[in-house]
């Protein structure tokens, strides 16, 4: 099923985002991905109260398997998946390193994690008393209620954790924002669904871009530095390389988040950054980036910050993409 949908940050108030989630809807949008820091609103309270004011398909995007033990995560998931009467869908990543590290996590063995947390969850939700050892440990695990299919989609940014999701997931959350990296990126699905089990069925490649779009293509661009820097901080180096974004700035960008200063951080994204890790301009100008991305995949999210006035925004890249 191709996906168009839209990304948002628990930053701001309940009441805000579902505000943001009608408009989504009223423009033809059918998925709220919400996205898990600590530091933010917890993604399954607004993902609850998205899916009682909207008909949207809700989950994580994406939820980490550090700060919540795995069979926890697939028992919330399970019952986010009861309360939306079968739209919820699973966004599970290895989480940002910085952000991790501010808790005590070890990023420890993120691709093994995430495919064990997913298909530990699937064992759960088809009924299974689950004994797993691995880089997490659970002991005659059970759900004592009935859970749905619920498509697993991978966030992913590095080549083997994009092979592993197109091997073993339903889709894949392909955080980039620059057609170079689709171009890349659609390589390594190849590669995965080479290996990819029949009975596995469809597998959707979804560009999970940061957008920011509005009128004025300055406010557009000052509106995504936040998001941009995040992007940054955690992105790999031959990534750095292929956009020339200095990594020394990155890793600048990423010390400033670690020590929670947020300011200095933002200030620090750099034009090359912004050009590589979002789609921000003119509804025109977005259009035309997106347009090209979706040569690349099948569904596309619109990742936070969508613009300076979230509400408008899912409307205005609606109308310029014909929805």
């Amino acid at each position: 099923m191709r996906r168009f949908g839209v990304e948002l940050t628990p930053e701001h108030p309940v009441t805000e985002l579902v505000e943001t989630a009608r408009a989504a809807e009223d423009a033809g949008f059918d998925t709220a991905f919400v996205s898990s820091h600590h530091f933010n609103r917890d993604p399954f309270v607004v993902c609850d109260r998205i899916a009682r004011e909207t008909d949207l398909d809700v989950g994580p995007g994406v939820v980490n398997p550090y700060e919540t033990h795995p069979v926890s995560l697939a028992s919330r998931v399970g019952t986010l998946d009861e309360t939306t009467d079968g739209r919820a869908v699973f966004g599970v990543g290895a989480g940002d390193r910085s952000a991790l590290s501010n808790l005590g996590y070890e990023h420890d063995r993120p691709l093994r994690r995430v495919l064990e947390t997913f298909q530990v969850a699937r064992r759960l939700w088809a009924g299974e008393r689950v004994d797993h050892e691995g880089t997490f440990t659970a002991r005659s695990a059970e759900l004592n209620f009935p859970v749905g299919e619920v498509p697993v989609y991978v966030g992913a940014q590095g080549p083997h954790m994009i092979r592993m999701a197109a091997k073993h997931a339903d889709g894949v959350l392909l955080n980039a924002s620059h057609p170079r990296d689709f171009e890349w990126a659609a390589g390594r699905v190849r590669e995965g669904l080479d290996e990819r089990p029949a009975e596995r069925g469809e597998f959707d490649v979804a560009a999970f871009a940061s957008v920011s779009v509005a009128e004025d293509a300055d406010a557009a661009r000052a509106a995504a530095r936040p998001p941009v820097a995040f992007i940054a901080a955690g992105a790999a180096d031959p990534v750095l390389a292929r956009h020339d974004v200095d990594p020394d700035a990155a890793a600048a960008v990423g010390a400033a988040l670690g020590e929670g200063d947020f300011d200095s951080a933002f200030d620090g994204v750099t034009d090359a950054m912004l050009d590589a890790f979002c789609i921000a301009g003119t509804p025109s100008e977005v259009a035309e980036r997106v347009e090209t991305v979706l040569s690349y995949a099948d569904s596309f999210v619109a990742g936070t910050p969508l613009g300076p006035d979230p509400v408008s925004a899912p409307g205005l890249l609606a109308a310029a993409l014909g929805r």
